[in-house]
């Protein structure tokens, strides 16, 4: 089994696009992923992007695709090491960095931010790692 950690960001564009993971493959997420890409979601709701009962069927979506959640101590514990190692004025990106880093093979994401800040951290992999064979 492979194992990916997504982000929020990521989480919504397989809900969106419709994008079946293979069997086989394993979702590993920290506990925030799901509010954190329905805030996504509301954000392009108040922003005119995208209409309230659309946001609400990915909303719908996003909660029934298989992940493993991850927030214990250790994870939180390594986020804070990596944030404060690299100098990051946040621990959101490397939640997920950590999480990845622990419990996966690689981290697939859409937020170009979070692919460079991982650059030397974790292994990255593309989309369509999701939906090939392992």
């Amino acid at each position: 089994m492979t194992r990916y950690v997504v982000d929020a960001p990521t989480l919504v564009h397989i809900v969106s696009v419709g994008l079946q993971v293979r069997p086989g493959h394993q979702l590993v997420a920290p506990n925030a992923v799901r509010a954190e890409a329905l805030q996504l979601l509301y954000e392009r709701v108040r922003r005119g992007e995208l209409a309230e009962d659309e946001a609400l069927q990915l909303h719908e979506r996003l909660t029934e695709v298989k992940m493993r959640l991850l927030g214990d101590r250790v994870p939180r514990r390594t986020a804070w090491h990596i944030a404060h190692d690299h100098e990051w004025d946040a621990i959101r990106d490397a939640e997920y960095l950590a999480v990845a880093k622990l419990q996966a093979d690689a981290l697939v994401t859409v937020d170009e931010s979070l692919a460079r800040g991982a650059e030397g951290i974790v292994p990255l992999a593309s989309l369509d790692a999701l939906t090939t064979i392992p």
